[in-house]
This record gives C-alpha cells, sequence and structure tokens, in this order.
C-alpha cells in the first residue's frame, strides 16, 4: 500500500471514529436526553444527577470528535477515544450487564469503533515508514 493510500484510508477512519462520537455526544446526550444514558448514570449509584453529567459528556465527546476529525494533537485523541471505548464497555458490564444483550449495545457498537482506533494507528503509522 502507498503512503498516499494509508493516509487516504486513515482519513476515512477518523471521519468515522469523529462521526460516531460527535453523534453519540450531541443526539442521546445534549439532543435528546436518552433514558439509557439517565439509567447508565444512575447505575454508578454516585447520585450524580443525569441531566448534568450526561450533557456533560455529551460536550466531551462532541469535542474529542472534532479533535480527532480535524487530526489535531495527533494520534492522541484516537487512544483516548479507544481508552474510552473499553472503559465504557467494562463500566457497562458492571453497573447495567442488562444492556450488554439489547439491540446495538456497547458491544456491537464499541468493539467495531475500537477497530476503527486501531486502523487509524497502524495506517498513519505505516504511512510514516
Amino acid at each position: 500500500m502507498s503512503r498516499q493510500d494509508a493516509l487516504t484510508m486513515a482519513r476515512w477512519c477518523r471521519w468515522m471514529l469523529a462521526l460516531v462520537f460527535i453523534y453519540h455526544g450531541l443526539v442521546p446526550k445534549l439532543l435528546f436526553l436518552s433514558p439509557v444514558e439517565v439509567q447508565m448514570v444512575e447505575a454508578a449509584g454516585l447520585g450524580l444527577d443525569a441531566r448534568v453529567v450526561s450533557p456533560l459528556a455529551g460536550l466531551a465527546e462532541v469535542v474529542l470528535g472534532l479533535v480527532i476529525l480535524f487530526g489535531w494533537l495527533g494520534r492522541w485523541p484516537v487512544l483516548a477515544a479507544g481508552l474510552g471505548l473499553v472503559g465504557l464497555l467494562a463500566y457497562v458490564a458492571v453497573f447495567t450487564p442488562m444492556l450488554l444483550i439489547e439491540a446495538f449495545n456497547p458491544v456491537s457498537t464499541n468493539l467495531p469503533v475500537l477497530l476503527l482506533c486501531v486502523l487509524i494507528f497502524r495506517l498513519e503509522q505505516s504511512a510514516e515508514s
């Protein structure tokens, strides 16, 4: 694969990864607070108000998506996204495991998005060589 092909594919992966974070930050957290988001916050048992925590998390996701989209800070935001996805999957498994068997659950959504993170790393490293 040529350097240019690797960079093009990495760019497409970045766009898809950014889209996931921007969408999941905007739609179920900022624009329309999802009952599942509320359930996940309340399941931790920390007494946090989901109407505050979820929009803040949504804002952070949108910012992370934009940083990934524009390639700011190199691959660090991609690493942060990957770690966040693993952490969220573990959080759901511990606090709301019943969500793991629902449609469009964190297993079926987070694992493909984690693959995007891996592809970005591999493709961008390949292009640097």
